[in-house]
């Protein structure tokens, strides 16, 4: 009874000069200071009339120590609170940037997504890999017997030892087959090169033998298109055959009208002049509509002689028209077994539509670059030859590099090297990367700057008449001097 009635009176002082929440924490101490939550029990006796009693407040002493370390725990407890209340504070204020960066992430990453479900990167396995050894030991051994000379010698000593390597991994898995893989790539493409580049082809070009190009001038041409900025994509430049008499200084120009993949007109001036006046032009219509068989598919024309070389559309195609006879001729790239409609396409940030197939020139003449899924999206390049007696498009010969195709924003060929370009900002582009199909070898240190007006390349190709570089960049069309030394 006491205890209640100290307990009423502590809380009636607690509520004038202490807090409720140590009101509530003096009751629990007040409590259980009390020997097993007992109330005590005095004896009283009659004293004139009252009753009195002695009572022990001693058990109701304030436990002031006890009372003191619990107050400490409860501020250090508070400061707790409070540094977790900051962090769960800071963390909801930086949620949505993390969601940001990772809704980006996702966003960069989709394009290649196809590499988990399409299975580029499958595993390899034995037979094919021996096929390909086959197919090759019968190239290399009819090689031998045409040119008989130490190149070919060493390649026959080559295959033989990968016959070996591979007959040792049909009886134990010893050997990496990726390993194995690259170097049958890198022994094929050695191979090819042997057949394919003339002796003398670098000297028809005396620039051919200074190696690779050192430096890339600011642009030397600047137009808007005459179609206007609003066509972004399309293919520009000089006529790039140096026998052909009749367009030897004629300039053209391909837009691609339809949603900026695909068009069927070509715009021909016989000069320069004309052609930065944007007067005195012929037009050729190469297909009844932008979406024909026979139209063009993607930035990826060149003007060759008198006759245009694209990617037709809507298949594995290389077209020529012929713009005298108006004739499309056509032949299909190898390694291609399915519809690859914008699966490799030029893209490193962003990707150019359509733009699959790449049809160049150089000294030696017309040329492919592709990627298929046999090369695991990294750029083939195929040699392509017209021939004028039986009037047939052919595929001659075929190289596999390692780049990856998606990496760089295009592509072009200069004395039988591939030299690729990446995005580096909206104003300019970087050479990076070149393969040498004479050699096999490539170089993926270069660092070559490429101005530019806005960010979108639509295509980029080389001129062996003038050595310039002619570039479709988002409705302007820029030219560049390209330097050997």
């Amino acid at each position: 009874m006491w205890s209640g009635v100290i307990v009423a009176a502590l809380l009636f002082v607690g509520s004038v000069f202490i807090p409720s929440a140590f009101r509530m924490l003096l009751i629990v101490l007040l409590l259980a200071s009390t020997v097993d939550g007992q109330v005590q029990h005095v004896s009283g006796h009659m004293n004139n009339g009252s009753c009195t009693c002695e009572v022990n407040t001693n058990m109701w002493l304030f436990p002031a120590v006890k009372y003191e370390s619990t107050l400490q725990k409860v501020e250090s407890c508070e400061d707790s609170l409070k540094l977790l209340q900051d962090q769960v504070d800071r963390s909801h204020q930086r949620l949505p940037e993390i969601h940001a960066v990772l809704n980006n992430i996702t966003a960069r990453l989709e394009p290649y997504q196809y590499l988990n479900y399409r299975g580029l990167y499958s595993t390899l396995h034995l037979r094919p890999l021996a096929e390909d050894l086959s197919k090759l030991e019968d190239d290399i051994n009819t090689m031998s017997t045409q040119l008989n000379n130490d190149e070919t010698e060493r390649l026959s000593k080559e295959v033989s030892k990968l016959r070996r390597d591979v007959d040792k991994m049909d009886m134990a898995n010893s050997i990496n087959m990726k390993t194995m893989k690259e170097k049958l790539r890198k022994l094929k493409n050695s191979a090819v090169s042997c057949l394919s580049i003339p002796k003398d082809f670098k000297g028809k070009q005396r620039y051919c033998l200074k190696g690779l190009i050192t430096n890339i001038s600011q642009p030397v041409t600047t137009k808007v298109s005459p179609y206007g900025k609003n066509i972004i994509s399309g293919s520009w430049g000089r006529q790039t055959q140096r026998d052909s008499e009749a367009l030897n200084t004629a300039f053209w120009i391909q837009p691609l009208v339809h949603s900026h993949y695909s068009g069927n007109t070509l715009r021909v001036y016989q000069s320069y002049e004309d052609f930065m006046a944007s007067a005195n032009h012929q037009d050729f219509i190469l297909a009844p509509s932008s979406t024909h068989p026979n139209a063009i598919e993607g930035p990826s024309a060149v003007l060759y002689g008198e006759a245009l070389y694209y990617h037709c559309y809507g298949s594995a195609d290389v077209c020529r028209y012929d713009l005298n006879s108006k004739a499309v001729a056509r032949v299909t790239l190898p390694g291609i077994t399915q519809a690859f409609i914008n699966k490799f396409p030029y893209c490193y940030i962003d990707c150019r539509a359509r733009s699959d197939v790449d049809v160049e020139v150089d000294e030696t003449g017309l040329w492919a670059l592709y990627a298929t899924a046999g090369s695991h999206g990294n750029i083939v390049v195929s040699r392509l030859s017209w021939d004028n007696e039986a009037e047939t498009l052919n595929v001659t010969q075929t190289w596999e590099t390692r780049l990856f195709k998606r990496a760089a924003t295009n592509a072009f060929m200069v004395c039988g090297v591939l030299y690729a370009t990446r995005f580096l900002d909206d104003h300019r582009e970087e050479v990076f990367y070149a393969f040498d199909t004479a050699t096999g070898k490539e170089d993926n240190t270069l660092a070559l700057p490429l101005d530019k007006i806005t960010d979108g390349v639509a295509s980029l190709s080389f001129n062996p008449i003038d050595r310039r570089l002619y570039m479709f960049n988002n409705g302007y069309l820029l030219a560049y001097q390209t330097h050997f030394f």
